[in-house]
């Protein structure tokens, strides 16, 4: 069974928290184990240690090169959750896309 840890990023963590859920439904359906969560910008840097990547809302695009520092020195991929997943709250869609960008 794969195990992932993904970490979603947004303002409030509002949006992103419905997201989380949608993707942990996707997750449980495919026999994929770990954690996918939702916090708030201010968290992030608490969670490094404990997630594989971490995804900023689309609205949080510039604070990528930022996040993608901090991350480094505990191997997290950082990226930023394409728009239409985003706004579809697209579960599956983002699970593909948080596995994509760990696989590569």
């Amino acid at each position: 069974m794969e195990t992932v840890n993904i970490l979603l990023c947004c303002g409030a963590g509002m949006s992103s928290g419905f997201l989380a859920q949608k993707t942990r439904k996707a997750a449980k359906k495919r026999g994929i184990s770990g954690t996918i969560d939702a916090r708030s910008e201010s968290e992030v840097a608490s969670y490094f240690d404990s997630i594989d990547i971490l995804l900023l809302g689309p609205h949080y695009a510039s604070f990528k090169d930022e996040m993608a520092q901090q991350a480094a020195p505990h191997n997290v991929v950082v990226d930023v959750i394409p728009q239409d997943i985003y706004g579809m709250l697209d579960g599956e869609g983002l699970l593909d896309f948080a596995l994509e960008k760990l696989n590569a």
